[in-house]
Parts: structure tokens; C-alpha cells; sequence
């Protein structure tokens, strides 16, 4: 199971954000909320933790949630654009897929963004980084992959914990049980290495 993108593709989309400089920071990101009931729990888990995240929203899920999306600032933590519907860009004309993602952006006010799936074509995501910061991951959880135990989604993120390290979770109902079961090991173990959770500031 591939947890971490292959450096071949880095170095193919180098102004994509994979990881960011930082020697004490660990940004964790949370995909395809807000979602009632999941998000105050992480809210609620990342308080106790006082660790900050960035949660990149659905703009459908914002204007069904907009007191959710609220707290989600009001906690101190960050937002990004992801999409209005959550396509697939490569099914969708580039003319479409900005649509979409200006849909979003009348509910979420950010400068980040990223594409749902990584299902992007190379026109998409250079139209895209004229107004946007894209942020991608150097962790996925896979938590959304209801094939694997809580257990292996968490030992797969374990051992790739590091400064600068952009972890990859997701807020919805189809990732809970594997994410509610990871996720407070993961703040354990960026405590102990002597890391902080904050939020992408870019």
C-alpha cells in the first residue's frame, strides 16, 4: 500500500506543495467535509491536543453546514478550496472544472487547493495554480479504504511522521472508523517526537 507519493512525480509537478520547510511542524489536512457529528469530533480532538489543521472543504458541504464551516475558523484552524462537488478533473473539460472550483469559492474564502482524488490533468493544474496555492500530501492515511483495519491505516502513517510531513486524513462518514481510530495515536506519536500540529500558512 503506497502511502507517500513516488519522487518521480514530485519532481514532474515541483510547484505542487508536497511537504512543507518547517523543522518543528507537522500539518495535518482533513479532505471532503465539513460533516456533522465527524468534524466536531476532530475539532473537539485537536483542541485537547492544541493542535491546529487545514481542512480542505466541499463548497456543497459549506452552504449545507455554514455553522460547521464557522467553527472550523472560529477553532483557529485553516480552510482550502476543494472543489464544489468533488469531481473527477479528468472527466471533466477545464472549462468545467474551474467552474466548479469558482462555485466553491463564493462560500470558501481561501488561497489553497486541492484537487479531490489527484485526478487532475496537467492544463487543469497549471490554470488552477495562477490563483491558487495547491497543497498535496506526503502522507495518505488511506483511511477512506474500508479494505483495511484501523490498525494498518495508523501503522502506515506512523513511521513516515516527520518535520514538514503534510498528513492526509479525510472528515466523512466513509473514513471514520479507520480515522477515529488513527488519528489520536498520530497526535500521540507527533508529541512525543517533540513536533507541533499546526496549520498550512502559505
Amino acid at each position: 500500500m503506497k502511502i507517500t507519493p513516488p519522487k518521480f512525480i514530485r519532481k514532474l509537478l515541483p510547484d505542487l506543495i508536497w511537504q512543507i520547510d518547517d523543522e518543528r511542524g507537522v500539518y495535518l489536512t482533513f479532505d471532503d467535509g465539513p460533516t456533522p457529528g465527524i468534524t466536531e469530533w476532530i475539532l473537539s480532538l485537536l483542541k485537547r491536543y492544541d493542535a491546529k489543521a487545514t481542512f480542505f472543504v466541499l463548497g456543497k458541504n459549506v452552504e449545507r453546514y455554514p455553522d460547521l464551516y464557522a467553527k472550523i475558523i472560529a477553532d483557529g484552524h485553516r480552510v482550502g478550496n476543494h472543489t464544489y462537488s468533488h469531481q473527477k478533473g479528468y472527466l471533466m473539460s477545464l472549462e468545467q472544472y474551474l467552474e466548479d472550483i469558482d462555485f466553491a469559492s463564493y462560500s470558501v474564502q481561501s488561497n489553497l487547493f486541492r484537487p479531490p482524488y489527484a485526478r487532475v490533468t496537467l492544463p487543469q493544474l497549471r490554470a488552477v495554480a495562477k490563483r491558487y496555492k495547491i497543497v498535496m500530501w506526503s502522507i495518505i492515511s488511506r483511511d477512506y479504504n474500508r479494505k483495511i483495519s484501523g490498525e494498518r491505516c495508523l501503522q502506515g502513517v506512523l513511521p513516515h511522521i516527520k518535520a514538514g510531513a503534510i498528513i492526509l486524513f479525510h472528515d466523512s462518514e466513509k473514513s471514520f472508523a479507520n480515522m477515529s481510530y488513527a488519528l489520536p495515536k498520530v497526535l500521540e506519536r507527533i508529541a512525543e517526537l517533540g513536533l507541533k500540529c499546526k496549520a498550512i500558512e502559505l
